[in-house]
């Protein structure tokens, strides 16, 4: 990581834990002890497994991908990248910032950088359709238990409902600049050019033919994945519900743990919420934003002397490990950057 990194990385890590004090000030009081005798530490382990496991899905998710557009990348190498994608995330704006180290970390597995795009690309719009269809499934078929949770929180709905707004026009720009691929490049050089009149870009020229390549490149990568890769959009369509669904199951599973009820519909819905806002590029890693809106919106059925720990818990197993994780992935990547160095030094 870079210098700049390590101080994101430290605001992040700070105001987190600044914003997780104030929660657990306001949350803890005497009944608290009485809540935490009851924990089952056997559930608060499977909680953890089952994030790693989501993790596992990811990484299957890139490998079969991957291998649709003719590419063999070891199950090994993609976990590795997945996590220190992880750590990226931690220190960019929102939990969606690790991509570029997912495309070099495909490049060096031997995956054009390209198709390496269009993989991870790909990655975000099956996201985005699977978090698209159970914000659906919640609003549409769980009836009651979606309108009581909307009543007690008033953006609920308006949030959901612009989602689906963000999520359809961002499906509809990708399909569009597909099948036009030139005026993707217009709209790229556009914007460039109109960051060069107010910041003076260096190398404007330069940045202007990689654009020019590099989109040529990834419209070459997604339509072999039209072409010749829809098994890997299947198992990427699969892998990505899996590892979305056991995400939104390890809350429940921290719940239960606590000696309160799973709630798997109501935590379901306030998962859901949450992974979106999550994506919204407010601060480091959704740092503070996480902790608020995740006691916020359990305080709406979570006892409020409980509801800090868990919030704490979950943080602990959605952030703070994969700091931890990521940390170890990067010096496996370090690594093997050094033995590379001198094997050609030699």
């Amino acid at each position: 990581m870079k210098r700049s990194q390590w101080k994101w990385l430290l605001v992040s890590l700070s105001f987190s834990a600044l914003v997780m004090a104030g929660v657990l000030y306001f949350t803890v009081d005497e009944s608290t002890i009485e809540y935490l005798s009851r924990i089952n530490p056997y559930y608060l382990v499977l909680a953890v497994l089952l994030h790693l496991l989501s993790l596992g899905f990811w990484a299957l998710r890139i490998q079969k991908m991957s291998a649709s557009l003719g590419y063999r990348v070891h199950l090994t190498h993609c976990v590795n990248l997945v996590l220190a994608n992880m750590l990226v995330a931690a220190v960019t704006p929102s939990q969606a910032g690790g991509e570029p180290v997912r495309i070099h970390e495909l490049y060096r597995a031997g995956v054009p950088v390209g198709d390496a795009t269009a993989v991870v690309i790909m990655e975000r719009i099956l996201d985005g359709i699977i978090l698209g269809a159970l914000g659906a499934f919640a609003m549409l078929f769980l009836g009651n238990y979606w309108s009581s949770l909307a009543s007690g929180f008033s953006g609920l709905s308006a949030l959901m409902y612009a989602a689906w707004i963000f999520v359809t026009l961002f499906v509809l720009v990708f399909v569009y600049s597909v099948k036009n691929p030139d005026h993707l490049k217009r709209v790229l050089k556009g914007i460039s050019r109109w960051i060069d009149r107010r910041w003076h870009l260096k190398r404007l020229e330069s940045l202007l033919e990689t654009i020019d390549r590099e989109v040529d490149n990834f419209n070459r990568g997604l339509v072999r994945f039209v072409n010749h890769g829809k098994s890997g959009l299947v198992w990427g369509m699969l892998f990505t519900l899996l590892f979305w669904v056991s995400e939104f199951v390890v809350a429940s599973m921290l719940l239960i743990g606590l000696g309160q009820p799973p709630y798997f519909i109501e935590s379901f819905v306030v998962q859901l919420v949450l992974a979106i806002i999550m994506m919204i590029p407010l601060t480091p890693g959704g740092s503070g934003v996480a902790e608020i809106g995740a006691t916020s919106l359990y305080s709406l059925f979570v006892p409020s002397a409980i509801v800090g720990v868990f919030v704490l818990l979950w943080r602990l197993i959605f952030y703070y490990l994969n700091i931890l994780l990521g940390l170890l992935s990067s010096l496996v990547i370090v690594r093997r950057e050094f033995l590379a160095r001198a094997k050609k030094q030699r």
